[in-house]
């Protein structure tokens, strides 16, 4: 623990700490909670190297050259996890736990299939650099990233995991026909992780999915439905990377794929740091664009470091961010535990091969959890912003062309068939969709406006009209719904405050907007209304005063509550004189 104790992280934003969560991302977590939480991530993220077993079986590999990749595969999961975990320029100081690129299956087992593992160092290359670029590009793209379009990609993604997690729960193969033992394993498994994540102590929450998965396999083991233990005995105990001969004669197309590719996954990578920010900070407010480049650039600088041992390239894993929420737990060090393991693991086949031996069923039960978890994390984030027409149309057609493309894959057929494998993906193609109407909607935005008075606007129609301003300009805007909200009830309270002087009267209503202020300026004639507090009448016999004297008294303590709702409202307050016509500004941190 003295060794644990002079670990230092680069310096991160102080950030309040939400109530829900055991363990924040900068606390330490105590030796016996830290071990079984980074087991379980462990565990969750090997379970995934289904997918590199998937592609060396469409590559013909042997069960060597099999082994080689996923060892090498599990070296690339550990640097990103650690880099992640470590933060700083190259990481995002977050739980970010790597597994296997679920995108690249069918373009990995070509590219086996006729280079060997060597044609896996110029695929990892390509991955690598092509999101190293994006890490240092994205944050300056923040208008082109707002919270709507990473909620989108999380939604999709959630929702593209449904039907493999209906597949590997039911046991729903080509003949349609549904295993009922598996189903009821799989909902068990199910409903003991979402039974022990509701009702469970902090204690038993921790172990959450853990207790989930020993379950469904003592089930599955009770029904002998465990395959492979014969190829788990003749699997050597310790076993070391093999790097093989690079090949450099790889299709520029099918570069290309993987370049498209590997930028469609930092799009995930960013909506990912940006679930686990939301999660970290009870104040979140906007993407850490920094942060989400630091994450994706540690995506691509471990893939990059790992092409060299031929590995299979990897992303951030969904399932381990829903592990993260079930044990409301996104502490860094058990990122740092969970690489320690993989790594460890990498060099033990046996154990790495083993866990990869999870019965379907009960991965399915834990899909179905990620799943659930993914659609409502990216429905908060788009519902964390105000929308307009724009907004409307931005999240509806994003959703329909990405969920489109899975009801209906025969519409990616019609496409070309050098990037059919891009428009086959609902995530790329919702993704995309949300990239280029928030680009082309955003033409013609102006983020100021102004609204001029009438003078044959009754008083009681005025402050209609500020409250609708605000909150018709915050959605075009995509302030935050919190923000306008407040904004909306200020300017209520200043029109009000500035026409109980019959001597004033409000000419116009102007505002500005940026990513991090909203700011009300309200034009009136007359003087400036008065935010300077005046001294409280002795209002403890208020009620024993009678006449003239109560309503002396009366509007005496009132006279600074103007001064006093409009401060509580509005982050900064200020009036004065510009010309002949006076103003009240109102500015609200956004």
């Amino acid at each position: 623990m003295s060794f644990l104790s002079r670990i230092s992280f680069p310096r991160s934003p102080v950030l309040r700490r939400p109530p829900d969560l055991l363990y924040a991302a900068d606390e330490r977590v105590p030796g016996a909670a830290l071990g079984g939480l980074a087991f379980q991530h462990m565990a969750t993220a090997l379970a995934l190297i289904a997918y590199v077993l998937a592609a060396a079986k469409i590559g013909n590999l042997d069960a060597e050259t099999t082994r080689n990749m996923v060892t090498a595969t599990i070296i690339g999961m550990a640097i990103s996890t650690f880099l992640q975990s470590w933060g700083g320029r190259l990481g995002a100081g977050a739980l970010l736990v790597h597994m296997p690129d679920p995108l690249l299956v069918i373009i990995v087992g070509m590219v086996v299939a006729e280079f060997g593992l060597g044609g896996m160092f110029l695929l990892g290359v390509v991955n690598g650099a092509v999101a190293i670029c994006a890490g240092y590009i994205i944050p300056r793209l923040r208008s082109v990233f707002p919270p709507a379009v990473a909620g989108i990609v999380i939604c999709v993604a959630g929702l593209s995991l449904v039907a493999p997690a209906l597949r590997h729960t039911t046991d729903m193969g080509t003949s349609g026909a549904i295993n009922m033992v598996d189903t009821l394993i799989g909902l068990i498994t199910l409903g003991v992780i979402v039974g022990m994540s509701i009702w469970g102590s902090q204690r038993t929450k921790l172990l959450a999915l853990l207790t989930g998965l020993l379950v469904g396999i003592i089930l599955t083991a009770t029904f002998d439905k465990i395959d492979g233990l014969e190829q788990l005995r003749h699997t050597p105990l310790f076993g070391l990377p093999h790097p093989p001969m690079p090949a450099f004669n790889l299709d520029p197309g099918v570069l290309l794929a993987v370049a498209l590719l590997a930028l469609m996954t930092q799009l995930d990578t960013f909506g990912s740091v940006v679930l686990l920010q939301k999660m970290n900070d009870a104040d979140w407010r906007r993407a850490d664009m920094n942060k989400a480049g630091s994450g994706i650039r540690a995506n691509g600088l471990g893939n990059l470091l790992a092409s060299w041992l031929g590995a299979y390239p990897n992303a951030v894993s969904s399932a381990n961010i829903a592990l993260a929420h079930i044990s409301r737990s996104t502490s860094r060090w058990i990122g740092l535990a969970t690489a320690g393991l993989l790594a460890l693991a990498a060099f033990l086949p046996k154990v790495s091969l083993g866990l990869t031996l999870i019965p379907t069923p009960v991965i399915g039960a834990v899909e179905l959890y990620a799943a659930a978890y993914l659609i409502v994390s990216g429905i908060e984030l788009i519902a964390s912003r105000a929308m307009d027409s724009r907004g409307i149309f931005l999240v509806g057609l994003s959703f329909i062309t990405g969920i489109g493309t899975m009801f209906v894959p025969e519409l990616a057929e019609q496409a070309p068939q050098s990037i059919q494998f891009l428009m086959k993906n609902g995530i790329i193609v919702a993704g995309l969709t949300a990239i280029i109407l928030n680009l082309l909607f955003q033409m013609g935005t102006s983020k100021r406006a102004r609204l001029e008075i009438s003078q044959d606007i009754a008083p009681a129609d005025v402050a209609r009209l500020a409250i609708g301003f605000v909150e018709q300009q915050g959605a075009i805007w995509n302030a935050r719904r919190e923000v306008v909200r407040r904004a909306a009830t200020a300017a209520l309270e200043a029109t009000e405050a500035l026409q109980a002087d019959t001597s004033r009267r409000l000419l116009a209503i102007q505002g500005g907007f940026d990513e991090f202020n909203l700011d009300l300026e309200l034009i009136h004639t007359g003087d400036p209304l008065s935010l300077v507090a005046k001294a409280t009448a002795d209002t403890t016999n208020l009620l024993d005063i009678d006449g003239a004297a109560f309503e002396e008294a009366l509007n005496h303590a009132l006279a600074g509550l103007p001064e006093v709702l409009l401060k509580r409202m509005a982050d900064r307050v200020s009036s004065g004189t510009i010309g002949k016509t006076a103003y009240l500004r109102l500015h609200f941190d956004h």
